[in-house]
């Protein structure tokens, strides 16, 4: 892990991206309903031993189907509803949800890479530091978002995909195979 990782307490911020970070991203599709929503292997057990490092963990998600009629705001509440629950009965919690309904080509966009998502997050939790936060995702847009407000950043490449080669232009400050392992590497004593 980078010097940096280290350096992490409860004064520090955690931000996920959802689909392929925390459950299974449906190739070409969403998740419309909560019988589609499939954790990752682990990701639950991760996101519980990383709550023990950071002070606050929240999650910023393109929702691109809502603005394709796909699925309703309703059904996104119950998703992460249903994501929450599960997660607090395996001893986790994520502090809050944004999300960005509209689609790639609507202006303004709250979309990542845009960084209106987190400066959501800073205005109902005014402790975050952007300087002292995490961005975790497994796209290009969700790392072009952490370093656009000052993150740090981890990529999330699972071994049976290649590197994307936007990365090249916007490296991350580290790369895992998943939640399990930055989970794995956390400093002695936070368990």
């Amino acid at each position: 892990m980078p010097n940096w990782w280290t350096d992490i307490d409860r004064t520090w911020t955690l931000f996920l991206d959802r689909d392929g970070v925390i459950n299974k991203r449906i190739p070409d599709g969403y998740v419309t309903d909560t019988s589609e929503f499939e954790w990752l292997p682990g990701a639950a057990a991760a996101i519980t031993r990383l709550n023990s490092l950071f002070g606050l963990t929240v999650v910023v998600t393109n929702q691109q189907g809502i603005g394709k009629g796909l699925t309703s705001e309703e059904d996104l509440d119950r998703i992460h509803g249903h994501l929450a629950f599960s997660l607090q009965e395996a001893g986790g919690r994520i502090d809050a949800f944004y999300f960005c309904p509209k689609l790639a080509s609507q202006s303004p966009n709250c979309r990542k890479p845009n960084p209106a998502m987190g400066h959501q997050a800073r205005r109902d939790f005014p402790e975050i530091d952007f300087s002292r936060s995490v961005m975790v995702g497994d796209s290009p847009s969700d790392i072009e978002f952490g370093i656009r407000l000052g993150m740090r950043t981890i990529f999330v490449q699972p071994s049976t995909l290649s590197m994307p080669p936007e990365l090249s232009n916007i490296p991350p400050d580290f790369i895992v195979s998943g939640l399990p392992e930055l989970a794995g590497s956390l400093p002695e004593g936070h368990y």
